[in-house]
């Protein structure tokens, strides 16, 4: 900043951005003119503060601009304004492809179907516990939501029906089954 203060890191950040939700919330719920004269005159500065993104962004050179598209807060302005560089397709699927060596590790796998509509489709297959997968959809659902916020939705794509689960088949049935049969365990 010009005047030497400090910057704001991204959990400060994401702090204003909350209470800002929070305040908006309010406003929009108060009733009467002065309410309805306050959301108005935050539309308008959102309105110019794009076109000065939008200004920006023209004197940009490719470099810089996917830069800027790669920060976070300057990633979700860009969006909010129309002007990313990068549609919404790519960046869900570099997203997902963020994802898939960290499920890989975990047993599962990810692939992305599609967007359509404003809602992508993965395929996530899991093994283990369905509880701690779901955590994993959770997981799954924020990521792409952070890279693509315009997003209504994360959905996971139905299986084929013919597609079964991989059988679970607990190690003491296989042991005790080669124990009777006279087999070596």
């Amino acid at each position: 900043m010009a005047d030497g203060s400090t910057r704001l890191d991204d959990a400060a950040v994401a702090a204003h951005l909350s209470r800002a939700d929070e305040l908006l919330e309010q406003v929009e719920a108060a009733p009467g003119p002065t309410a309805r004269a306050a959301i108005e005159a935050v539309r308008d500065l959102t309105a110019l503060y794009g076109e000065a993104l939008a200004r920006v962004l023209d004197h940009a050179d490719g470099e810089l601009t996917a830069r800027m598209a790669d920060d976070d807060l300057v990633g979700h302005l860009l969006v909010l304004h129309g002007l990313h560089p990068e549609p919404v397709e790519r960046r869900v699927a570099r997203a997902v492809d963020g994802l898939r060596p960290v499920l890989r590790e975990r047993g599962g796998d990810i692939a992305l179907d599609g967007v359509d509509g404003g809602v992508a489709r993965v395929s996530l297959t899991t093994t283990g516990c369905g509880s701690t997968w779901a955590g994993v959809e959770d997981a799954v659902r924020e990521t792409l939501l952070a890279a693509a916020p315009e997003l209504s939705g994360v959905e996971r794509a139905q299986a084929p029906a013919d597609a079964r689960p991989p059988a679970f088949v607990p190690l003491d049935a296989l042991t005790h089954r080669a124990a009777r049969s006279g087999e070596p365990a």
